[in-house]
């Protein structure tokens, strides 16, 4: 017999049926029509039809009962049946098993080869956000659903770290930013398809990378993988400098070491390994370089570690600004920042691949956001985890937090998840197993390493979720702070002052270096200006 609350939820919805309502719950051009009308027609319409959930949230919950091919019904009652009592309160049941039909069907949907390339896999990403945002039945009771409707921060950065490909809780924030940068905050299907679609293209050009054979066989005794390369095109040159002179070459990442090959007449030289691996003291910092070891272009890299007599500082030419050099400069550091975090906490195994497969992914996103934004108005550093890690206040204690996640997480999220719970997003590693790359010794063995579960929980806020939001807290803090100081010291000077002080700011300047030659600072300088005045004097 049908409980009441079954067969209240069946006749609200045959008289939406009826009546044709569902038709004026949506916009003209609606994604949503064809879900709709086929609800409409359904003979187990009723049955599907979740009360405590709005009309969105019921598309998607209907569209992952279809991937799991299990029924709506099916799936509440497997929630109801797993979840904890805390979960299934009703303040927050609707979002919390909308969670985990997402979570459940992502995790298969992710397994698919090509699954970004699939416009149905992105469309449901983006309505698994839109839906998040009005869960419940209350919070969406009639609602104009359209093609404009876009995404808010908090529903971006809780549903697309569950695809570890698509964002990562750490850098998630700072990702919206930047797709969200020219449409208010707030992300356009658009824009986050454009994205996806930068993804998928990062994602074959990394399994096309090739290498040369001398180059090939070094790094295949560790099973390094190719992350990046350049230098391979004439008009965009890598330029290595020893001493005075340069040499001309091709620069290669992998998940292990920086390659660099110089180029001979109609060959590459024996490739040069800057290891990032090993515990080197390695320095890697931006450098100025010019001709005969002159300091004048913004423009190069240099790598500076014990192995080396002197640093080993490489160029990327451009007529414009140094956003090559910006980009190798992160994505380099990444690869360091990832082997110190491993070897600080003395992780190994699964866990260790697990780190790896966090950078690799974080190369890839800014990969993606390089073919489809203007890099010279992004900061690249903001968008790798290890490298934000390095930057922010408290970076320390999310990388603690990351590595005290792994024995729990293998402990006890694990046996959840392989028992079809489905109340855990998937790991990083796993994605890099299902987009098909190699990284390490536990990626062909993942089922039986047992890492498959990612940072993401139903209904829960992970304690790396927690310090990271605590982390980003504190820095817009000190940036408020940094700005208010020094705003009250320009308010706090009349008008005409501060103007005044303005023009003769480049009078102060040139005094500022008069006063530097005097006293001598740097007396090849100060030698040179002396024989300079002393020869304008005689003549």
């Amino acid at each position: 017999m049908a409980s009441p609350t079954v067969s209240k939820t069946r006749s609200v919805l045959e008289g939406l049926v009826r009546e044709g309502s569902f038709k004026w719950l949506l916009g003209k051009g609606s994604s949503f029509n064809e879900e709709f009308e086929e609800m409409e027609s359904s003979p187990s319409a009723g049955r599907n039809w979740i009360a405590e959930l709005s009309p969105l949230a019921n598309v998607v919950v209907r569209r992952c009962s279809k991937i799991l091919s299990i029924s709506a019904s099916e799936l509440q009652e497997n929630f109801n049946a797993g979840a904890s009592d805390s979960l299934k309160h009703l303040s927050c049941y609707a979002r919390n098993f909308l969670e985990y039909c997402c979570f459940r069907a992502l995790a298969l949907s992710t397994q698919v080869t090509g699954h970004l390339a699939d416009k149905k896999f992105r469309r449901l990403t983006y309505d698994m956000m839109l839906a998040w945002a009005t869960p419940a039945a209350a919070s969406q009771p009639f609602l104009n659903v359209d093609e404009d409707i876009t995404v808010g921060l908090e529903a971006f950065s809780r549903i697309s770290p569950a695809v570890p490909i698509i964002a990562n809780v750490v850098t998630s924030e700072n990702l919206f930013d930047v797709l969200t940068k020219t449409t208010d905050g707030r992300l356009q299907f658009s824009i986050y398809d454009k994205y996806l679609s930068g993804l998928e293209r990062a994602i074959k050009k990394m399994k096309t990378q090739s290498d040369s054979s001398l180059l090939s066989t070094v790094r295949l005794s560790r099973r390094e993988k190719i992350l990046e390369v350049d230098g391979t095109v004439t008009t965009q040159p890598v330029l290595e400098h020893v001493g005075i002179s340069t040499w001309p070459g091709r620069l290669t990442l992998t998940d292990h070491a920086l390659y660099f090959e110089a180029l001979h007449v109609v060959s590459y030289d024996k490739p040069k390994i800057y290891d990032l691996s090993d515990d080197l003291k390695q320095i890697i910092k931006p450098e100025l370089t010019g001709p005969w070891g002159t300091r004048l272009f913004d423009k190069a890299v240099s790598y500076k570690s014990i192995s080396l007599s002197e640093p080993a500082v490489i160029e990327f030419p451009e007529l414009k600004g140094h956003t090559r050099r910006d980009f190798w400069l992160a994505i380099i550091r990444e690869i360091l920042y990832v082997h110190r975090f491993i070897k600080k906490f003395e992780i190994s195994g699964v866990e260790r691949d697990e780190a790896l497969s966090k950078a690799v992914l974080g190369i890839l996103r800014l990969q993606a956001i390089k073919e489809i934004s203007a890099l010279n108005s992004v900061c690249c550093e903001t968008l790798l985890m290890f490298n934000l890690c390095d930057q922010l206040p408290g970076g320390d204690l999310i990388l603690e937090t990351l590595a005290n996640m792994s024995s729990i997480r293998e402990l006890d999220q694990t046996n959840n998840y392989k028992a079809g719970g489905g109340m855990y997003s998937i790991s990083s590693l796993a994605m890099v197993s299902n987009l098909g790359f190699v990284l390490g010794t536990s990626s062909n063995d993942l089922n039986e390493a047992g890492l498959v579960v990612g940072e993401i929980a139903v209904g829960e806020m992970s304690s790396l979720e927690k310090v990271v939001k605590e982390s980003q807290n504190s820095y817009k803090k000190t940036v408020v702070a940094q700005e208010t100081v020094n705003g009250a010291k320009v308010d706090g000077i009349d008008t005409n002052l501060a103007v005044m002080k303005e023009l003769l700011l480049p009078v102060m300047e040139v005094g500022k270096w008069l006063i530097s030659l005097i006293q001598w600072d740097d007396p090849m300088k100060s030698l040179v200006f002396c024989l300079v005045l002393t020869c304008v004097i005689l003549r």
